[in-house]
C-alpha cells in the first residue's frame, strides 16, 4: 500500500464510517422496548414459567438488537505491510536486534497466533526476555451485555511516516520536557510557552487551539467539551472523596522530580527485549496532584476504574440536586431508589462497563491496528538523528526544537519516560485507560445531572500540600466529568507510553460501548423510565 493510498483511507474512513460506533448504536437501538413482559403474562398463566419465559425473551431481544447493528470496517493503517520489517508495529517483549528492530521469526510467531487463536500458538510466541504480553487472549473473549467486542470499530490511527503522527510525537517529547511544571504556571513558564508555539507550528496537530493556535491556556488538553473550562485538572481530582465511615483526602504518592527514566540506550534496547525496568524515586510527601509527573503517577497505580468511582462515591454525597432530573425515583413521594437508580445501582454500572470496555480495546489493539508505542517510535528517531540507519520519518519530528532540549539533557534523542518499564506490554492503540475512561464518563453523565454545579471547587497549591479555593465558580458535573476522562487518558500520554489520538479515539470508543450496555439495561427495568439523557462527547444529547 502507498503512503498517499494509507492517508486517503484514514480520511475516508473517518468521514464515512467514524460516527458509527456511537451514532449507530444511539440510533439503532435506543428505542428498543421490553415487550416481552406482556407477551411472556399471557401465553403462561404459571408465574414462576412466565418469569422465566420474560428473562428468556429479554435477553433474546437485546442479542438480537446488538446483531441487527450494521457491521462497520475494521482497517487499520497499512503500517504492518508498507514496512517489511515491521519498524512501524508494536514488538515490545519480543526479541529485537541492537537497532531495537524485531525480530522476523518472532515477529511471525505473534501473527500465527493472533491468527489461529489457538492456545498452544500462544505459548510459542518468541520472547525477548523475561517480561510477558499482556493477555492477547483477551482479544477473544466475548461480553454479555451491549456490543460485542469484535463488533465495534473505530478509525485507523496516524500512519508512521505521516506529518499526524509526527505532531503527535512532538507533543510527547514537549510533555517529558514540561513533566515537572504546575498545571497552573503554564503562562509563565519558558517550556511551556516555547511548547505551544512550536505545536502551533505544525501542519497536523489536532489538539485543541485558539484562534488556529495552540496557547497556554490550550496545551495539553483534551477536545471534549469541558475540557477547556476552568484547571487543568478535573474537581474529582482534587475533592474529598466520601468513603463509607471515612473520608479520603486525595493527596497521593507520587514519583520525585526530574524521575524521567529509560534516558540510556542500553536501558532502552534492555526493555525493549522484555528486561524489567528499575524502580521510581518517590516523594517522601503525599500531595495534592499538580503537574504532569503527578498525574502520570496517578494513572500508573490507579485500579482500572478508580478516578470513576471516586468521581461517583462525591456526587452521590451532593444528594438529589446531583441526580439526573429523568431518574425515576426524582420526585417520587413514596419511593427512592436503591437496587435500581440508587447508588449501588450506579456504582456496579461504574465498574461493570470498565472491563467491557476493556475487552473491545483489546481487540482492536492486537487484531486490527498492533501500533507502536511511542517509546519505540523514540528509538527510531534516535538511530536515524546519529546516523545509525535511516528511516521514513516525517520531516516535522526530526527538526523539532524540542529534540535539541532533550538530547541537551540525555545525550540521546529517546523519549523519556516517566515509568522505570515503560509502557504496558500490549499495542498502542486504543489506550486502555481511555477507553474505560470513555465508557465510565459515559455512564456518569446518564446518571446524574450535568448542570449541577460543582460546590466549593478546589485547586492545589504550588508545592500540592494542600487545597485552595479557585476563584472562579461555575464549573459543571457533566464538564469535570469529561474532563476526567481527558486526564486519565491524557495522563498516560504525559507519561510517555501513548499517543494523543490513543486518547482521543479510545474515548469515543468507550462511549459507544457504554451506550450499548446502558440500551440493553434499559429493558430490565420496571420503572417508568423516559431513558438514560445523556451529552455525547461531540456535544449531541442522545436518551437512551
Amino acid at each position: 500500500m502507498n503512503r498517499k493510498s494509507v492517508s486517503n483511507s484514514r480520511r475516508h474512513f473517518l468521514g464515512q464510517v467514524g460516527g458509527l460506533t456511537t451514532a449507530t448504536i444511539a440510533t439503532g437501538l435506543l428505542n428498543v422496548e421490553g415487550t416481552a413482559q406482556d407477551e411472556a403474562a399471557q401465553s403462561f398463566p404459571n408465574k414462576r414459567e412466565a418469569r422465566a419465559n420474560q428473562a428468556m425473551q429479554l435477553r433474546n431481544q437485546a442479542a438480537e438488537a446488538q446483531r441487527k447493528l450494521p457491521f462497520t470496517p475494521h482497517q487499520n493503517n497499512g503500517d504492518e505491510d508498507l514496512y517489511a520489517n515491521r519498524i512501524a508495529c508494536y514488538s515490545k517483549a519480543l526479541l529485537h536486534n541492537d537497532l531495537g528492530e524485531v525480530n522476523l521469526k518472532a515477529y511471525e510467531s505473534l501473527l500465527q497466533a493472533l491468527k489461529t487463536c489457538k492456545n498452544d500458538d500462544y505459548e510459542l510466541i518468541q520472547l525477548g526476555g523475561s517480561v510477558k504480553l499482556a493477555n492477547p487472549q483477551a482479544a477473544m473473549a466475548f461480553e454479555m451485555e451491549g456490543a460485542d467486542p469484535h463488533h465495534l470499530s473505530m478509525p485507523p490511527p496516524p500512519s508512521f511516516n505521516s506529518a499526524e503522527q509526527a505532531g503527535e510525537m512532538v507533543e510527547l517529547y514537549w510533555h517529558a520536557v514540561t513533566r515537572d511544571v504546575h498545571f497552573s504556571d503554564y503562562e509563565e513558564n519558558q517550556f511551556t510557552t516555547q511548547a505551544a508555539v512550536e505545536l502551533s507550528q505544525l501542519t497536523a496537530f489536532r489538539g485543541p487551539k485558539n484562534s488556529g493556535n495552540v496557547i497556554p491556556a490550550t496545551l495539553f488538553r483534551g477536545n471534549l467539551p469541558g475540557d477547556l473550562v476552568g484547571p487543568y485538572l478535573s474537581q474529582f481530582l482534587w475533592l474529598d472523596i466520601p468513603y463509607g465511615a471515612m473520608t479520603i483526602q486525595q493527596r497521593y504518592n507520587v514519583p520525585q522530580a526530574e524521575n524521567d527514566q529509560m534516558t540510556f540506550y542500553e536501558d532502552w534496547l534492555n526493555i525493549q527485549n522484555g528486561g524489567p525496568g528499575i524502580s521510581n524515586y518517590m516523594d517522601e510527601l503525599p500531595r495534592y496532584l499538580r503537574n504532569g509527573r503527578d498525574l502520570a503517577g496517578w494513572v500508573h497505580k490507579d485500579f482500572s476504574y478508580q478516578g470513576f468511582l471516586n468521581a461517583a462515591l462525591i456526587l452521590l454525597n451532593w444528594g438529589q440536586p446531583a441526580l439526573d432530573p429523568y431518574n425515576p425515583y426524582v420526585g417520587s413521594a413514596t419511593q427512592g431508589g436503591f437496587c435500581t437508580f440508587g447508588g449501588p445501582y450506579i456504582l456496579d454500572l461504574v465498574s461493570r462497563v470498565a472491563n467491557a470496555a476493556l475487552k473491545t480495546a483489546w481487540y482492536q489493539k492486537w487484531h486490527v491496528h498492533r501500533r507502536i508505542r511511542p517509546e519505540e517510535y523514540g528509538g527510531r528517531i534516535h538511530n536515524h538523528l546519529t546516523k545509525t540507519t535511516q528511516y521514513d520519518l516525517h520531516p516535522e519530528v526530526l527538526n523539532a526544537s524540542v529534540l535539541e532540549i532533550v538530547n541537551n539533557e540525555t545525550e540521546t534523542y529517546l523519549l523519556p519516560q516517566a515509568y522505570p518499564e515503560g509502557c504496558p506490554t500490549h499495542p498502542a492503540y486504543p489506550s486502555g485507560h481511555a477507553i474505560i475512561a470513555g465508557a465510565c464518563a459515559t455512564v456518569l453523565k446518564a446518571y446524574f445531572n450535568e448542570n449541577f454545579v460543582i460546590p466549593n471547587p478546589m485547586i492545589a497549591n504550588a508545592d500540592g500540600t494542600a487545597l485552595e479555593q479557585y476563584p472562579v465558580t461555575g464549573l459543571r458535573a457533566g464538564g469535570e466529568i469529561n474532563k476526567l476522562a481527558s486526564n486519565i487518558a491524557f495522563g498516560r500520554n504525559i507519561a510517555g507510553i501513548h499517543w494523543r489520538s490513543d486518547a482521543t479515539e479510545g474515548l469515543k470508543l468507550g462511549e459507544a460501548v457504554a451506550i450499548g450496555i446502558l440500551t440493553d439495561l434499559k429493558t430490565t427495568c420496571h420503572e417508568k423510565f423516559r431513558g438514560f439523557r445523556l451529552t455525547k462527547f461531540d456535544g449531541a444529547t442522545v436518551v437512551v
